[in-house]
């Protein structure tokens, strides 16, 4: 039996993705979670084989969340599911410790494939990011400016690319409107921007977000 933790902010999608699992055989659900505190706490009391985690959840930034719950349990399997297409999330999930990324677009028989193989110590990524991912992790690119970032900071600056202002990404962190300006002036001094327009155009120019990401 595979036990399952589920960790997601939308109770909706949790709700349809705990029906989905349970009737598949041999899945067990032992917990959920709905922000970065209360996963914390459920992987802490809660023995499972893996967690579906969202990236996007109150409290924490995704990739931070990640680093935290490989430190709490090392042994949980730990499959992304996430709105996040960007590559780059990926490719920071996997070196943060997670063991697979699919999108909220997937289709349930691509989770249940990507369940079976990462239980059987794999690694899954969607076919569409699968090649970007693999030249990355075995021979990574010259450092790249936004590449100098550390998770907190990429999180932030994704989160400025898109449009989202300090007290959006203060609530979405459970930061204050000030940390999160301290975190924006040091992006701007390593990224060397003179302005909001000027990483907008960065993050375009590099593939990071799309026309449609923007607000």
């Amino acid at each position: 039996m595979t036990r399952v933790l589920l960790a997601d902010d939308h109770p909706v999608f949790r709700e349809g993705l705990r029906d989905v699992l349970q009737g598949m055989p041999d899945i067990r659900i032992e917990g959920e979670a709905w922000d970065a505190a209360s996963a914390l706490a459920l992987v802490r009391r809660t023995p499972a084989d893996v967690l579906l985690l969202d990236l996007s959840m109150p409290g924490r930034s995704g990739i931070e969340l990640i680093r935290n719950i490989r430190d709490e349990a090392p042994s949980l399997k730990i499959l992304v599911l996430t709105m996040y297409e960007e590559r780059h999330y990926a490719l920071r999930a996997l070196m943060a410790g997670a063991h697979g990324y699919l999108t909220k677009h997937a289709a349930m028989p691509e989770v249940s494939s990507a369940l079976r193989k990462i239980l059987a110590g794999g690694i899954y990524v969607g076919p569409w990011m699968a090649d970007y991912v693999a030249q990355n992790l075995v021979a990574p690119p010259e450092t790249a400016p936004h590449q100098q970032l550390n998770d907190r900071e990429f999180d932030i600056f994704m989160r400025l690319a898109r449009g989202d202002n300090a007290g959006d990404i203060g609530r979405a962190l459970s930061l204050s409107a000030k940390t999160v300006s301290n975190y924006k002036t040091r992006i701007f001094d390593v990224m060397r921007f003179s302005n909001g327009a000027a990483l907008v155009r960065y993050a375009m120019h590099n593939q990071l977000i799309d026309d449609h990401d923007i607000v």
